[in-house]
């Protein structure tokens, strides 16, 4: 879902960017800010769309008059700013129109409620914001019924993950734990952990993931800590026919997870 967009001449409420709201929008780029005050910020018409389509209601809304004639959103603090002045709030310096600040959501994990045969997504300590949003969109492609964030190396509300994720975030049941609280919420529930590991014996294709499973995978340099290889049920491998020794985390997750989706049939609509 994305917000209308069309040039018009209107005049911006806020034209510097030395403004008090704009200089406390910049700082929240930074997570320290974004923590103190429990919110997470969403730049862009698309993502902005995609977040209010999943029931998310944002606290404030910018945005720039001469790409939306009228305010993107009709609900909390809407304030009209000239496109410079915007560009100095952006994370990336130069802003797409629109930003939204939005309330941090609870992904405290003890909310979740998988049901009874869940397939849920879980990772160890990803670093990279491109690799964590990669890795909720494939949670999200497999209408995964949990994703869970253990030990997170990077914010999992940051505006790289938000992007990199394509709304997902907002669409997909999250939690963010450390790795002895996952695991033990998992064996309350009877829930195997199937873990990658370039060493394993098990082959995946032989692996049964028909039944409740979370599905583990470990952060880019140093995968799986030895933590978590001992906590998990299986280490499974996936065959690597070339020279290469390994896959990116976010395509190792989506090949675990459509395996699981192949042996489980169709995934429900």
């Amino acid at each position: 879902m994305g917000l209308r967009y069309s040039p018009t001449m209107a005049v911006a409420d806020i034209t510097s960017p030395a403004n008090p709201r704009i200089r406390r929008l910049a700082g929240l780029r930074d997570r320290r800010e974004r923590d103190r005050e429990s919110v997470f910020v969403v730049e862009g018409a698309g993502d902005l769309g995609r977040a209010l389509a999943s029931g998310l209601e944002p606290l404030e809304v910018y945005y720039d008059p001469s790409l939306f004639p009228d305010p993107p959103h009709d609900a909390g603090m809407v304030v009209s700013v000239a496109a410079g002045a915007l560009d100095r709030a952006s994370y990336r310096g130069r802003s797409q129109g629109v930003i939204g600040v939005l309330a941090q959501p609870d992904v405290s994990l003890y909310r979740l409620d998988p049901g009874p045969a869940p397939l849920i997504l879980m990772v160890e300590s990803i670093e990279k914001p491109g690799n964590l949003g990669a890795l909720l969109r494939t949670a999200d492609a497999v209408g995964a019924h949990a994703f869970i964030v253990a030990d997170p190396g990077t914010d999992p509300f940051g505006p790289n993950v938000i992007r990199a994720s394509t709304g997902a975030i907002f669409h997909v049941p999250l939690a963010v734990t450390d790795l002895e609280t996952a695991t033990g919420w998992l064996r309350e529930r009877r829930i195997r952990i199937v873990a990658a590991a370039p060493d394993a014996a098990t082959d995946l294709w032989a692996e049964d993931l028909t039944g409740p499973c979370a599905l583990l995978v470990g952060a880019e340099h140093g995968g799986l800590t030895e933590s978590a290889r001992s906590s998990a049920d299986t280490l499974v491998s996936i065959p690597m026919r070339g020279s290469a020794d390994s896959l990116n985390v976010s395509v190792s997750m989506a090949v675990l997870a459509y395996e699981a989706i192949r042996q489980r049939g169709q995934p429900d609509t």
